[in-house]
């Protein structure tokens, strides 16, 4: 299966090779043939040196199969799945590994409508990857071969979408706001949209060099943003990922907030304003966060990990709200994925009344532990010796637990809560040496 759990993703060159990116497209274009209206597709990508080498494999696979590439550059994913419905695109391709390092990236797939796509449509086009003679079948000739164009004007586009979100009658020209963008693809549209709206900005991270996205600054790596917020004596301070899909919030004293708080905050602030039909949220939600929707009488459900699966559970249930712990926002009355941008804006409207230290100390969360454990490999939970004896030991501890493989490393993740900080440390001791004794 290409396909992982966010699209095709892979260390660049060697598991994403110029070969597979290639023959990945020409897939995706046999996929949406049979339901293209324009025959046309956007394609933009992050700041990674490795963008141009894949972002070339796939215009020429697109081409290949008869589809015509608008070429849009470094772009935030957001808008890329915005710009797939407003530019009347059959499809939109994003290349980026989001969070990961320079080194890795990936291929992501945006149908006509902006929504990234089903497991089921993911199965098929694995089956055409896979199958030689319908590739070479679908291959083009003469005046059928697709054209490809780089345009820049569709910036323009996005900031008056987004800008769209925020009330027409309102400024933040009393906020001093810094913003770090990861080095990543909202280096120019951030800055842009704030600044446009009044903010006094200061940006960090806002020199990509192809291999600095996501080195030691963005949503991974909020403790820069955290120390210059309380240096320069900003309001607020937000830190995006690579792709600008993920939001890390820091308030005025340097503290950086937890993603289930300020989903907390988001969604009584959409309910005190008549706007919220529900919200969607992860397992890995924190119990303290659910006790405060349960107290304000707001309707959640939870789903797997993951921004598809948070997407899923809010069209079904007709719900305007959801994301995760991580910083995935998801604002389905602006939005079709989850846009760092937009939640950004959602939180600085809050402030025109009170400090951002007051609006998050509304809620209290459960004492948490996350560890990432590097194994060697990823054997079904089920099949694990004695792990029964370890989920009963946790249960009478009173500590609620995730275990999860990554979807994109080899690692092992290991979500402990619980109200006793003591039990919780202890627990964590013991997971970590149950896991390591039979996965390391």
């Amino acid at each position: 299966m290409i396909f992982g759990t966010d699209g095709i993703r892979g260390f660049a060159g060697s598991d994403l090779s110029a070969f597979k990116a290639l023959r990945a497209a020409m897939a995706i274009g046999i996929f949406f043939k049979n339901k293209a209206v324009t025959k046309k597709v956007i394609v933009g990508k992050d700041t990674r040196r490795s963008g141009y080498m894949i972002e070339n494999a796939i215009v020429s696979g697109l081409n290949a199969v008869g589809f015509n590439v608008l070429q849009i550059g470094p772009m935030p994913t957001p808008a890329v799945a915005f710009l797939s419905e407003d530019m009347r695109c059959d499809f939109a391709i994003m290349i980026s590994a989001s969070h990961n390092p320079y080194y890795d990236n990936g291929i992501k797939v945006f149908d006509a409508n902006g929504f990234k796509l089903s497991e089921a449509d993911e199965l098929e086009i694995d089956r055409i990857f896979n199958d030689e003679n319908l590739i070479n079948s679908h291959l083009v000739i003469k005046d059928k071969i697709g054209s490809a164009k780089r345009i820049d004007d569709v910036i323009g586009r996005y900031i008056v979408h987004i800008k769209n979100s925020f009330p027409k009658n309102t400024t933040l020209k009393n906020l001093r706001i810094v913003l770090d963008c990861a080095n990543g693809a909202a280096y120019k549209v951030a800055p842009a949209v704030f600044s446009e709206l009044g903010a006094d900005v200061i940006t960090l991270a806002c020199e990509p060099n192809g291999i600095n996205i996501n080195d030691g600054c963005g949503a991974l790596h909020p403790n820069m943003l955290a120390k210059e917020v309380k240096r320069l004596r900003a309001d607020i301070g937000f830190a995006f990922d690579g792709d600008a899909d993920r939001l890390v919030v820091v308030d005025e004293n340097g503290e950086i907030i937890n993603g289930d708080i300020l989903l907390g905050v988001l969604a009584k602030a959409l309910k005190d304003n008549d706007n919220l039909s529900g919200v969607a949220i992860s397992k890995m939600s924190n119990m303290g966060f659910l006790n405060y929707l349960k107290k304000h009488n707001i309707s959640y459900v939870t789903t797997d990990v993951g921004d598809k699966y948070i997407l899923h559970a809010m069209q079904e249930k007709n719900y305007n709200f959801g994301g995760e712990q991580s910083g995935h926002i998801i604002f389905s009355d602006y939005a079709k994925t989850g846009d760092g941008i937009v939640a950004a804006l959602q939180v600085a409207k809050l402030l025109l009344n009170k400090k951002a230290s007051e609006i998050f100390s509304e809620i209290k969360l459960y004492p948490q532990s996350l560890t990432n454990l590097k194994i060697t490999e990823k054997k079904p939970l089920e099949s694990l010796e004695e792990i029964e004896k370890l989920y009963e030991k946790l249960k009478i501890n009173n500590v609620n637990y995730l275990f999860r493989y990554s979807g994109t490393e080899n690692l092992m993740r290991i979500l402990l809560e619980c109200e006793d900080e003591k039990t919780l440390k202890a627990m964590e001791s013991e997971c970590v040496k149950y896991f390591k004794s039979v996965l390391v």
